[in-house]
């Protein structure tokens, strides 16, 4: 008599996808992933840059409650664009989206996701967490611009969002510099200067390659380092893992390769992305 396959319960984070459809149909195909009762987690940036964003949104979204996926500054981008706040850029790739007869239903869906997932001992965001925010704050910092994407008035709180100033957090913030210092750090951060901890969005190539600014998750005073943060957004940093952060960006969109990490124990499946160049 052949036994039913135990429940796996298992968690699978996957990087940066960027549009590449093809990459993610033939990850999410590996035997320990198919799995209906697998959780799979997307660290954000879902769609833009790569071949074929629309099937990517589609498939990710026909995973249903299996995906749990986060916003990417990409994701964000692509909801000034419908809103009207920002022009497609040159490198865009989602026109097909804007141009599907289920636009409004994959827009709808995107908007409704949330900027940061807490759960299993761990956080995923895209970018990164400020060091003076705990987790408990950085949690509630994320469902305000949740709150504000949900609303039937969505399209003006993405005038809101874009700037780089202040490029501090403070906790007497208010309005737009609010607005734009959350959805900075957890989409867009890369280094911090390490004399005062001022982001930096000019630098996005290795960590330490320029003097004076250092990794976010390096800056000192960092709180609630025992749950791990996950990650994405730095492909020029790549897989990196450590105890109290793991990034897992490792550059689909560039011909490199699409990464997923099991939580429990950091199995690492990777997916060759050289079509996706």
């Amino acid at each position: 008599m052949t036994l039913p396959e135990a429940p796996s319960n298992d968690v699978w984070v996957i990087g940066d996808v960027q549009g590449c459809a093809g990459a993610l149909r033939a990850l999410l195909a590996h035997p320990e992933l198919s799995r209906p009762d697998t959780e799979l987690w997307f660290a954000g940036d879902l769609i833009n840059r790569g071949p074929d964003s629309l099937g990517a949104l589609r498939l990710i979204q026909s995973l249903g409650s299996r995906a749990r996926a986060i916003l990417g500054n990409h994701d964000l981008h692509l909801l000034a664009v419908v809103a009207g706040v920002r022009p497609p850029g040159k490198s865009d790739t989602f026109q097909d989206i804007l141009a599907a007869p289920d636009a409004a239903e994959l827009i709808d869906w995107l908007r409704h996701r949330p900027m940061m997932v807490r759960d299993r001992g761990h956080v995923m965001v895209h970018a990164g967490i400020l060091p003076a925010w705990t987790l408990d704050l950085a949690q509630a910092l994320a469902g305000e611009i949740e709150t504000a994407l949900r609303r039937p008035d969505w399209h003006s709180a993405l005038h809101d969002l874009y700037g780089e100033e202040p490029l501090q957090w403070d906790d007497a913030l208010q309005g737009r510099d609010r607005m734009r210092v959350i959805v900075n750090a957890m989409t867009r951060m890369r280094v911090c200067h390490a004399e005062d901890g001022r982001m930096d969005f000019h630098h996005k190539g290795e960590p330490y390659a320029t003097p004076g600014l250092v990794p976010w998750f390096e800056l000192p005073g960092r709180r609630d380092p025992a749950e791990p943060v996950v990650f994405g957004h730095w492909s020029a940093l790549g897989l990196h893992i450590r105890p109290d952060v793991i990034c897992l960006d490792t550059g689909c969109v560039w011909g490199r390769s699409l990464t997923a990490l099991r939580l429990r124990d950091r199995r690492i499946i990777q997916q060759d992305c050289t079509a996706c160049r």
